[in-house]
C-alpha cells in the first residue's frame, strides 16, 4: 500500500469514522427508545387500571399524550449528546460551554419563567386528568372540543371551527362537560 493510500485510510479511520459511529449509535438509540416507549404506552393504554365506564378510552388518550412527551424528551437528550460528541470530534472544546451552561441556565430560567410555568401546569394537568383529547371543555372564554394536549399548549376547536391555542400556564379554570362525576 502506498503512503498516500495509507494516509487516506488513516484519516478516514480517525474522526470521520468516529463521527459516523456516533451518528449511527444515536440513530439506533433513537429507534430503540421510540419503540420501547411506544410498546410501554400501548401496554399502559390497553390496561384496565381504574375500572369504570369510559375510563379505559380516557386512560388510553392520557397514555398516548405522555408517550409523546417521553418520546420528545428522549429524542432531545439522545441528539444533544450525539451533537456534543460529534462537535468534540471536530476539536470543538465543550468544557467552557458546559461550564457556562449554569450561568446561561440561570439567565434563560429567569427569562423563560412563563415557559416553565406552562410546562409545569401541563404536567400537573396530565397527572390530574383534568381533560383530554376529545373532551368538550370551557376554558377561559372558549368552549369547544380539545384537539391536542401538550405540555406547553392545549388546542381547542370551537363550534365555529376556530382552532384556539391555549398556554397551559394561563388556564386557571376548566369546565369539562365530558367527565362524569
Amino acid at each position: 500500500m502506498s503512503d498516500r493510500t495509507r494516509q487516506i485510510v488513516d484519516w478516514f479511520t480517525g474522526a470521520p469514522l468516529r463521527v459516523i459511529s456516533v451518528f449511527l449509535i444515536a440513530l439506533i438509540c433513537h429507534s430503540v427508545g421510540k419503540r420501547a416507549i411506544d410498546r410501554a404506552v400501548a401496554k399502559l393504554a390497553s390496561a384496565d387500571i381504574k375500572p369504570g365506564p369510559g375510563v379505559v378510552a380516557r386512560q388510553a388518550e392520557r397514555a398516548r399524550t405522555i408517550g409523546t412527551v417521553l418520546t420528545s424528551t428522549f429524542n432531545a437528550v439522545v441528539w444533544v449528546i450525539a451533537t456534543g460528541m460529534i462537535l468534540g470530534e471536530f476539536g470543538f472544546n465543550l468544557g467552557p460551554v458546559i461550564a457556562s451552561a449554569g450561568v446561561v441556565g440561570v439567565a434563560v430560567g429567569l427569562g423563560a419563567q412563563t415557559l416553565v410555568r406552562d410546562i409545569l401546569s401541563g404536567i400537573f394537568m396530565l397527572i390530574e386528568d383534568q381533560y383530554g383529547v376529545g373532551d368538550t371543555v370551557s376554558v377561559l372564554e372558549i368552549e369547544g372540543v380539545v384537539e391536542k394536549v401538550g405540555l406547553r399548549v392545549t388546542t381547542v376547536r370551537d363550534p365555529q371551527g376556530t382552532l384556539w391555542y391555549l398556554r397551559n400556564g394561563e388556564i386557571l379554570k376548566v369546565g369539562n362537560q365530558s367527565q362524569s362525576g
